[in-house]
C-alpha cells in the first residue's frame, strides 16, 4: 500500500467544483449587471402588476381585494428594499472614496 503526500493529491479529484477556474474581470462585471438588471426588472414586473391590479378594481373587474392589497404591499416592500440596497453602495461607494490612498 503505498502512502502518497497530500500536495499530490489533485482537489479537482475530491470535488470539481475547486477546480481552478479563468474568470477575468469582465466575466464577473457581466454577470453582476445582469443580476442587477434582473432585480430591476422584478421590482418594474411587481410595479405595473400592482397597477393593473389596482385598475381592475377601480374600474369594478372581478379582482379580490385582498389580492390587489398583496400586490400593492409586495410592490411597495421591493421598492423599498431596492431603494435601501442603492443607499447601502452609495454609502459603501462614499466610504471608500474617503479612504486615503
Amino acid at each position: 500500500m503505498a502512502i502518497h503526500s497530500i500536495s499530490s493529491v489533485n482537489p479537482s479529484v475530491l470535488s470539481p467544483s475547486l477546480e481552478k477556474k479563468e474568470i477575468s474581470p469582465s466575466d464577473g462585471t457581466g454577470s453582476f449587471a445582469e443580476l442587477l438588471k434582473k432585480s430591476i426588472d422584478e421590482v418594474n414586473r411587481s410595479q405595473v402588476q400592482s397597477d393593473q391590479m389596482t385598475e381592475k378594481l377601480v374600474r369594478g373587474e372581478d379582482v379580490d381585494l385582498h389580492q390587489v392589497m398583496i400586490a400593492s404591499q409586495k410592490a411597495s416592500i421591493t421598492l423599498q428594499t431596492t431603494i435601501e440596497v442603492r443607499n447601502k453602495v452609495v454609502e459603501a461607494y462614499q466610504e471608500i472614496m474617503r479612504m486615503p490612498m
